[in-house]
């Protein structure tokens, strides 16, 4: 059960960026280099979340 709970809040943190990523693309002037940084990191957690979920083969 502890990898669910931690897959739950990898998955928590990457609709957190989300959001992030919403609210400074709705600005008027974005930040691109925030915008970047913040995408960077949701697909890094994207990447983890996927292969925590991949069934792994012994």
């Amino acid at each position: 059960m502890a990898l669910d709970s931690h897959i739950r809040e990898l998955d928590s943190r990457h609709q957190t960026l989300e959001r992030a990523i919403r609210e400074e693309s709705l600005r008027p002037v974005a930040d691109s280099v925030r915008l970047k940084e913040l995408k960077r990191q949701k697909l890094k957690l994207k990447d983890e979340i996927e292969g925590l979920r991949k069934p792994r083969s012994h």
